[in-house]
């Protein structure tokens, strides 16, 4: 894992600096920006394993700065935020951030998040599999491409690999803790909104009648789709 460049998009630069240095502690490369722009711009010049990115950014705010990351490439997301509401955090996971940290937080907490996200996109790609179709959908586990009506869908990493646990099972009612343990690796049954919150993107991007939610229990793909 030593040596993956994650790119820092923070303006308080007392933060900036204090994160940088422990990641680079850490073994990894660390690239920082102070502003929403900059942060696009270093983004699409060296290309991260991973982005730390604060939702309050002079220039481009951090939900802006996370679409544009995402837009052209698939780049892991931990976003962090010093707003408690509850509705901030997950809008900033619904424009395609894969993870938040709230403010004040402990750097072993940061390094904690930043490792499990990178655990996870090491286990991509999927390994090469049957392309799965229900109906009009087509999703495809070796290139992880995702298309509705033939057109490609542009998912986020972890959109991706949440519809691809459901349509491996059509109809089968997986429990957010579960969806969180395969999905996330959280064992703990803790940030269960969070898959909502992805769920409600699955649904914005193909079509809202996809995920069926079994209140009290998770949710499931339409098998008849």
């Amino acid at each position: 894992m030593n040596g993956q460049l994650i790119c820092v998009i923070e303006d308080e630069e007392v933060i900036a600096s204090a994160v940088a240095a422990r990641l680079r502690a850490e073994g990894f490369v660390v690239e920082v920006a102070h502003d929403g722009h900059a942060g696009v711009a270093l983004c699409d010049r060296v290309r991260p394993d991973l982005v730390v990115l604060d939702l309050m950014l002079p220039g481009l705010d951090g939900l802006e700065v996370c679409r544009r990351v995402q837009r052209d490439r698939a780049v892991p997301v931990l976003m962090l935020t010093a707003r408690a509401e509850e509705a901030d955090l997950l809008v900033g996971l619904a424009v395609g951030a894969d993870d938040y940290v709230t403010k004040p937080f402990s750097p072993r907490e940061l390094v904690a998040r930043i490792r499990a996200l990178l655990r996870r996109v090491e286990r991509r790609p999927a390994p090469p599999g049957d392309v799965v179709l229900l109906g009009a959908l087509e999703i495809d586990p070796a290139a992880r491409l995702v298309r509705a009506n033939g057109e490609i869908v542009h998912l986020t990493p972890t959109e991706f690999d949440l519809l691809a646990l459901l349509a491996a099972r059509p109809g089968v009612v997986f429990s957010r803790e579960q969806l969180l343990a395969e999905v996330w690796g959280w064992r703990d049954g803790s940030g269960q909104r969070t898959v909502d919150s992805h769920v409600r993107g699955l649904r914005r991007k193909l079509g809202s009648d996809l995920v069926r939610t079994v209140h009290g229990v998770g949710y499931a793909l339409e098998a008849g789709r």
